[in-house]
């Protein structure tokens, strides 16, 4: 992308990022490391850039629009008023604004949030998924007789992995119970209990409105750590270097079984109708069966993170990717406004 763009950065007013990371410890940035990398890197590709911290008021990007007219809004809101499902109505106030953004449309966001739907429209078209069932809050916990142990306890709509520890994994209906009491009492969601896939973690990055590009296939090496993605996995950096967990391309995989794996992640994609970008998450069976575990539009796109790194893998520089998302995100708009 040649144009000099304005391009204006919405994202959570904690993670406003400095002008330059010295001074700061490894710890420090890791907080808002995506908003500093993506910020800092429109600017150096020539952009003019503006971020905004947005979380109780929708005023404050109305007024930028019509003052500033950026030509595309770049989109790094996780979250609303503190709630992550509001994510969804910040990107239909931009569509109402009739101004391009990045990132997945308000009903993308919707379908996959909610991933008990998700599963059940993926299974709709014969794709693999854990059996599962979900426990309401305020409701007696008591487990289907289809679902068999080990079973994995996680939060119906909260991801980034909160609330996902070694203990998450139960083995009988007493610790089913405690755990997703705990599930209720921390997060206020209901819990989502699924099979227990023993295996590989498989992440699949996309790109695309239309025309998709699928990235490399990429896995999380657990290192020494139960394969699990909790939170210490995910995001503590002493954790992951005390366990030498790491991720990568992933290896020992079949032309044919990598080609599925592609495969499969196109058609959630587009069953889930998923645009801008996202990540597709598996569980890679012993058997070699990849289950879908769900889907992550707007992922995390740090310059350290997998997205970016299967996106180098595929020879796809930092810089470009992220004009590639501003491109789709503006292309997107010129479709919608010319129907």
């Amino acid at each position: 992308m040649k144009k000099r763009l304005r391009i204006l950065v919405l994202l959570h007013p904690d993670l406003m990022p400095p002008e330059s990371l010295k001074g700061f410890s490894a710890n420090e940035i890791n907080v808002w490391k995506t908003e500093y990398d993506v910020v800092s890197t429109l600017r150096k590709a020539g952009h003019e850039v503006k971020p905004l911290g947005v979380q109780h008021e929708l005023k404050p990007i109305r007024d930028e629009i019509e003052s500033w007219k950026p030509d595309v809004v770049f989109n790094l809101l996780e979250e609303f008023h503190g709630d992550t499902t509001y994510d969804q109505n910040v990107v239909s106030y931009l569509e109402l604004l009739r101004v391009p953004y990045t990132g997945c449309n308000p009903r993308g966001l919707m379908i996959a949030r909610g991933k008990d739907l998700s599963k059940k429209l993926v299974h709709y078209h014969r794709i693999p998924v854990p059996a599962f069932a979900v426990f309401p809050m305020l409701r007696k916990i008591q487990r289907p007789k289809r679902l068999a142990f080990p079973l994995i306890v996680k939060s119906l709509t909260v991801d980034a992995s909160e609330g996902i520890s070694q203990a998450s994994i139960v083995d009988n209906d007493e610790k089913l119970a405690e755990r997703v009491a705990f599930i209720h009492a921390k997060l206020s969601t209901p819990a989502l209990v699924e099979q227990y896939i023993e295996g590989r973690e498989i992440y699949v990055g996309v790109l695309g409105n239309d025309r998709l590009r699928v990235l490399p296939v990429w896995e999380l090496d657990f290192g020494s750590a139960a394969p699990i993605a909790t939170e210490n996995v995910k995001h503590n950096k002493d954790y992951q270097e005390r366990h030498k967990i790491e991720h990568g391309p992933a290896k020992d995989l079949s032309p044919e079984l990598r080609a599925r794996i592609c495969n499969m992640a196109k058609r959630i994609y587009r069953t889930l109708e998923l645009d801008g970008y996202a990540r597709i998450d598996f569980r890679l069976s012993k058997d070699n069966i990849p289950y879908f575990l769900e889907a992550n539009p707007n992922p995390e796109i740090a310059q350290s993170e997998e997205f970016a790194h299967a996106a180098a893998h595929d020879k796809i520089k930092y810089r470009d990717m992220l004009n590639r998302i501003v491109a789709l995100g503006i292309q997107r708009s010129r479709g919608r406004l010319s129907e």
